[in-house]
């Protein structure tokens, strides 16, 4: 080996999620990695509406360790859309120049929008071979007859543009064969956290944790359920909150966990009226809180809480195993084939089944040593959903997509 793979990876914006996972490939000696993105609105401070139009600026470093260029923009607001954020000049850069070698292969986040679909034709055009990953899965939503044609035939012309696909877990997986066919080639590259990162602030939050339950007025003694996510409708916050007060031993008495709520959103005054109509004083909100603080909150959790609809995959619950702690989530979170079975790592309920949730906790919460097992139990199945996994699956699609490289 004297050259590198030049590997081209398009995105729409730096995504705290994705920023660890770059600069681990970025260590890959026989790999060059060079980041487009087409907005940097995501290391500025903007609104984030999902919270409720909180202003957001992460606490993370979302463009350390690898190499990166923002292409030029058209049309950007701050959203991720359809022609959201728009730029120009990917086939240029692709194909290089009098000092520059063309790019090897093209990894491309996304099929739905103007710019990851620029991206993929100008790579077909200069004769690049394209490996797409996306979230997409077949439970996502009903679609008419009409548009599940339409996207049949869209399918049918992307399967001629791209060379592989990245399944990030079994939902995703089946999705891809569903639409391009059981042959089409796929490399499984897991969604995952930086594991390493979370475990080590998990320990890190230890020597804090009385500080924290001082500050949101936690009796140590009684055990918390915790939910951390964005405060709107799919994620069912209302559900849990039912499923909570359904813990009630008896009128007028508080259950004995108490009920933590991380996140904002649209969503947010709704379940606080609730919450003091209801005259439950175990309750606590408490409003949007950024990625590296989350790791306390894990830590005074007992059992954390998803019960979302439609949630392609909900990589905060990769992070909540990273701290031992047993999870409930509902068969509509992305990740549960891969990460969750129910007893084992937590418990899995049907979503919008308030019953089957309110079971769900009170099977999680039977004694302290069950969440305690399950926790132990979810962190040992998080080590091998890794980074490490995910390089050995993009290896392995540039090996057989370009030969450059030793899988």
């Amino acid at each position: 080996m004297t050259k590198k793979v030049k590997l081209a990876y398009l995105v729409s914006h730096p995504i705290q999620y994705q920023a660890p996972l770059l600069r681990r490939i970025a260590q890959e000696p026989d790999i060059e990695l060079t980041v487009f993105f087409s907005s940097d609105f995501s290391v500025r401070s903007y609104k984030d509406e999902g919270f409720g139009g909180v202003g957001v600026k992460w606490d993370v470093p979302l463009l350390d360790g690898y190499h990166h260029e923002f292409l030029p923009g058209i049309r950007e607001n701050a959203t991720v859309g359809v022609t959201r954020p728009l730029s120009y000049g990917i086939l240029k850069r692709l194909r290089g120049g009098k000092d520059e070698s063309p790019f090897d292969v093209v990894w491309v986040h996304g099929y739905s929008t103007v710019n990851a679909m620029h991206g993929i034709l100008a790579a077909k055009a200069l004769g690049i071979p394209v490996l797409l990953r996306a979230e997409s899965w077949l439970r996502d939503r009903e679609r008419t007859g009409l548009k599940l044609a339409a996207k049949h035939l869209f399918f049918k012309f992307l399967k001629q543009c791209i060379d592989g696909v990245l399944p990030i877990g079994t939902l995703n997986s089946a999705y891809w064969r569903h639409y391009l066919g059981d042959d089409f080639p796929q490399y499984l590259m897991p969604y995952a956290v930086d594991n390493d990162y979370f475990q080590r602030r998990s320990q890190e939050a230890i020597p804090h944790r009385e500080q924290l339950q001082k500050e949101l007025n936690l009796d140590p003694s009684r055990p918390v359920i915790l939910f951390a996510s964005k405060l709107q409708s799919r994620k069912r916050c209302g559900d849990l909150l039912t499923a909570y007060l359904n813990l009630s031993p008896g009128p007028g008495q508080d259950p004995r966990p108490y009920f933590v709520i991380v996140g904002d959103g649209e969503e947010r005054a709704a379940l606080e009226k609730r919450a003091a109509d209801s005259g439950c004083s175990s309750i606590r909100f408490c409003g949007f809180r950024n990625q590296s603080e989350l790791p306390g909150f894990f830590d005074i959790a007992t059992i954390f809480v998803l019960p979302s609809r439609h949630e392609p995959w909900g990589l905060i619950v990769n992070e909540v195993m990273n701290a031992g702690r047993a999870v409930i989530i509902s068969d509509d979170v992305g990740c549960q084939p891969d990460l969750v079975t129910d007893g084992v790592e937590g418990c899995i309920f049907p979503a919008g089944n308030v019953a089957a949730l309110t079971d769900a906790l009170q099977r999680a919460l039977a004694t302290p040593e069950t969440a305690q097992l399950m926790g132990r139990r979810g962190l040992e199945r998080i080590q091998t959903w890794s980074y490490e996994e995910d390089i050995v699956g993009l290896r392995k699609a540039i090996a057989q997509t370009t030969g450059k490289i030793i899988a």
